[in-house]
Order: structure tokens, then C-alpha cells, then sequence
């Protein structure tokens, strides 16, 4: 019996949900939200790009979708900007008795620390509606939470875990993210959103603490550590100009710590210019995310990324996508509550082509 989705959205990420629960033979999808005027009555195929339809019109009216009682709604709308909005939303949703799959807000993935308190509406909302939400991706995500804990297995002893996305941003078409929040093309001494002090530990510190709750570790402190480099031309991007002298690099870690060692580091080194901070780590292939364990043995790990289309970013939009709609079975049958990786079983994709 297949199980009745609904998707939120129809964005970067929501064009290749769309498509991967088509691909999907046992999920059926049953409604589109959109936030767009200009989408709603255009079918979900088109939307997502398919050049067919799949007999499902977009709406924007939330009782509607929440009338069609699908098992599961994968939402991936934008939180970063709209954060208690987003809330709001998924917490409507949970009352209703629908499980939510989601890409966001990312702290949600493993609540700890001082975003604990956050947490409390969306635990109520799926307790009252007897359903589950789990909030996952990439990174947040499954680069941070099943490879390095998955490849610890095979580990004797563990000195440190870090976790590294290592990728160029010039083909990421959204604006808000690059400019605004990650302050791509801004003066150097800006301090976009995302450089606030405990903005990094909010988005990235669960991923910290859930390798290191994976592992049995109690962390004693988390820290925030970034730098920045200036562009030496002015260039485009896809979604814009970075001009000479603002900010074209960004390297960061969040690093978990006992003691005075740090024993589990997420770290990101952003660019969008291929030939900036040529001392910082390298990616394999055209980008890359990058376990890497220190301890008996040592080990590194490199999962390069690549679409059909020849473009790394749009690999990564849609592994995100589709470690939600992959997701949707397990959580469907998971016990009410927020779930995190470290609550679900094994979670695969769906059948192999043969050619």
C-alpha cells in the first residue's frame, strides 16, 4: 500500500523532492503547497521541471492540503529567513496528524544547548497529533550524522571526528544565502547573519552534538572559529557580482570540545572562485564532503559530488531532497515525537535500474 505525501514548496530543493517522490513507487502524491501566487493551479510536474504532468495542482491554501490527510508532508521551504514562521508551520501540521519530513530549521536535526527551550512547540505539536517529525538534508545532515558515525565502526580508537563540506558556491542560485547570510560580496569587515556570534552553533552545533552523543561523549563546550578572504578581481556568479576586494571566501568550524580538545569539529570551506584561499583544504572532484577520523587507524573519507548536469551544486540540492523523501517510510512508522538519525533504522533508496 503506498503512502500519501505531500510536498511543501518548490524551490531548490522542492523542484527535486517533487521528482523523487515520483520516482518513488511507493509513495503517491496527493498535494503541492506553494508560497508563490504565480504557481498555484500549475501542476507539481511541470513545477519541478519534469516537461509532464503528474495530475496534482499546486495550491497555497494550508487547509487544503491539510483536508487531502496525507501520511506524510516533505517540507522544504526556505527557514533561514523565516525561522518562527517555518515553526509555525510545521507545528500546524503536526497538530493536524500529518508527519513532516523537513529540510529546516536546521537546529531541529539534534536540538541541544541553548536551542533546547526552541524545540519544546513542534515536540508538543507531534505529541498532540500522535506523529513524527524529523528534519535532515546533507549537511545539516547525512554528512554529518550516518557517514562519520557509519565509518567510526570500523574505528579501534577515536582521537577526532571532523566533518567537512568543501565546495565552491559559484553555481548556487540563491542570493539570500550567499549574500545575505553568508555575506558573499560584502565588505570585508561586514558581519552577515550567519557570523553573529552563536548563529553557527545554533545551525551546526546539533550535528556536533549528535556525533558526539552517537559516540557515547559528553561534550564539555562548543566554539565557533571562522576567517575570511577577499576577491582579488571582480567576477559573477550565478546569482550575482562579487566585485574586487569583498569577501569571496569563507572557512569555518563549529568545534565540540572535552576539556581543552577538540574531539569533533564541523567545519565548511566555502568559495566562489576556484582559485581563492589556495592553502585552505582542497575539495576531491568538484566538491566534496569530507569525514575524516583521527586516531587507530586513521581514516579520510571523500563523497564528491556531481549532477547529470555536470554541476556539484545541484548534486547537493538534490541529495538533500532526497534524504527526505527517502526518509518518508521510516518515518511514517517511527514513534511519535521529533526523531533525529540516531532514532531511525537504516535508510536506503528505492530499487536499482536496469538497463
Amino acid at each position: 500500500m503506498s503512502i500519501k505525501v505531500a510536498a511543501w514548496s518548490t524551490g531548490n530543493v522542492g523542484r527535486h523532492v517533487l521528482a523523487g517522490i515520483d520516482a518513488r513507487p511507493d509513495l503517491d502524491l496527493v498535494g503541492l503547497w506553494v508560497s508563490n501566487p504565480d504557481k498555484v493551479g500549475k501542476d507539481a510536474g511541470r513545477l519541478a521541471g519534469l516537461d509532464r504532468d503528474l495530475g496534482v495542482l499546486a495550491t497555497n491554501d494550508v487547509e487544503a492540503i491539510i483536508a487531502l490527510k496525507p501520511d506524510c508532508v516533505v517540507h522544504s521551504a526556505m527557514a533561514d529567513d523565516r525561522l518562527f514562521e517555518a515553526m509555525a508551520d510545521l507545528e500546524r501540521l503536526l497538530r493536524a496528524g500529518i508527519n513532516v519530513v523537513s529540510s529546516g530549521p536546521v537546529f531541529l536535526q539534534f536540538p541541544s544547548g541553548p536551542v533546547v527551550d526552541m524545540a519544546e512547540g513542534v515536540k508538543q505539536a507531534a505529541a498532540e497529533g500522535g506523529v513524527s517529525l524529523y528534519v535532515n538534508g546533507i549537511d545539516p545532515g547525512f554528512a554529518n550524522d550516518w557517514l562519520p558515525l557509519s565509518l567510526t565502526s570500523i574505528s579501534e580508537r577515536i582521537d577526532q571526528v571532523r566533518c567537512s563540506e568543501v565546495l565552491n558556491y559559484n553555481t548556487y542560485d540563491q542570493g539570500m544565502i550567499v549574500f545575505d547570510v553568508m555575506g558573499f560580496g560584502k565588505p570585508m569587515d561586514h558581519v552577515p547573519m550567519l557570523l553573529e556570534p552563536g548563529i553557527l552553533t545554533m545551525a551546526w552545533g546539533s550535528v556536533v552534538h549528535q556525533i558526539a552523543a552517537g559516540l557515547g561523549v559528553e561534550l564539555d563546550d562548543v566554539e565557533e572559529f571562522y576567517e575570511r578572504l577577499p576577491a582579488t578581481e571582480s567576477f559573477d556568479i550565478d546569482c550575482g557580482r562579487i566585485e574586487e576586494g569583498t569577501v569571496a571566501g569563507l572557512h569555518f568550524e563549529v568545534r565540540g570540545k572535552v576539556g581543552d580538545k577538540a574531539v569533533v569539529v564541523l567545519e565548511h570551506v566555502t568559495r566562489v572562485h576556484d582559485d581563492i584561499g589556495p592553502d585552505w583544504p582542497q575539495p576531491a572532484g568538484h566538491g566534496c564532503y569530507r569525514v575524516e577520523i583521527k586516531g587507530e587507524p586513521n581514516y579520510t573519507l571523500d563523497l564528491q559530488l556531481l549532477g547529470t548536469d555536470g554541476d556539484h551544486n545541484t548534486a547537493g540540492l538534490k541529495a538533500t531532497a532526497m534524504r527526505l523523501v527517502n526518509a518518508v517510510p521510516a518515518v511514517v512508522g517511527a514513534k511519535p515525537g521529533l526523531v533525529t538519525a540516531l532514532d531511525l533504522p537504516l535508510v536506503t533508496g528505492r530499487g536499482l535500474v536496469v538497463t
